[in-house]
């Protein structure tokens, strides 16, 4: 935000300097003239250049037949430096003050595009590829019809997937320093809010592992069934399988010694780090 600041100021000075810097006779310069004058250094790719043009179109000229384009080609300016903040601000510019504009649909695209340039990978703060998928979320709801909603629609899995991927690690990685119920949050959120990603049925795998190592083998049993049913043909079947024998052996022995509890379903939240049976 302060760097988005920083450059509006700067564009201001540029734009006070030069409304101030002819002595002469003014020479009458229409928002067309100046626009074309524009779009030829954006097509030469001198973009500070052209972005010091169509910011002046977009403060001195808002009434004009060009402004919306202005403004579009303003929003291009930024993001073809690749400053995608700046870029995906003055998208949301053109959204908000063009409404109307033919552009819109395509500005919604490209704003959702600057925040999937800043998303980072998994282990990272994810708030931009969160950004990034609301966009684009809100381009494939509005614009359906659209070339590039199939591409939308690939792009926002990708972004659910890293998104999954860290929920996933970070249930792995609260199991392994045994804090166990925050594992089993991380590995809920996974199959709830990512439930066809590639990381649904590791985390029920996770979930698996954790009771099996709590003696758990009742909800063990439980949420390996589930497993099974809902992926058949998972490449990690096997490994699921290879879990249950281990729950269908413990479950035996416990059904053979008479007890009335399954084992582990007495233990205390504060022993086993889990809640009791019963308890969510």
């Amino acid at each position: 935000m302060v760097r988005i600041v920083q450059s509006l100021m700067a564009v201001f000075f540029v734009v006070v300097l030069a409304g101030c810097g002819s002595s002469g006779p003014a020479t009458a310069v229409t928002a067309e003239d100046r626009f074309a004058r524009a779009k030829e250094l954006f097509d030469k790719q001198d973009y500070l250049a052209a972005i010091n043009e169509f910011t002046i179109l977009t403060l001195q000229y808002q009434g004009s037949s060009v402004a919306s384009d202005a403004q579009f080609y303003l929003a291009e300016c930024r993001y073809n430096r690749g400053e995608n903040l700046l870029a995906a601000y003055e998208y949301s510019v053109l959204k908000r003050s063009y409404p109307a504009s033919t552009r819109v649909p395509e500005a919604q695209y490209k704003l959702a595009l600057s925040y999937y340039n800043l998303a980072p990978k998994a282990s990272l703060d994810q708030q931009y590829t969160k950004k990034a998928i609301d966009e684009l979320q809100t381009f494939v709801e509005y614009y359906p019809a659209n070339p590039l909603a199939a591409d939308a629609d690939l792009k926002i899995k990708e972004l659910n997937t890293r998104l999954a991927k860290k929920a996933y690690e970070s249930g792995q990685l609260y199991a392994k320093m045994e804090y166990y119920k925050a594992a089993l949050l991380a590995y809920d959120s996974v199959i709830e809010k990512y439930h066809d990603s590639e990381y649904a049925p590791l985390a029920y795998l996770g979930k698996v592992e954790i009771f099996i190592s709590r003696n758990r083998y009742k909800d063990a049993e439980a949420e390996v069934q589930k497993f099974l049913d809902r992926y058949p043909n998972s490449v990690l079947r096997g490994r699921a399988e290879e879990l249950k024998k281990t729950i269908d052996k413990e479950m035996q022995r416990w059904r053979k010694s008479g007890a009335t509890v399954a084992p582990g379903q007495t233990l205390h939240a504060q022993q086993t780090g889990l809640p009791a049976e019963g308890q969510k």
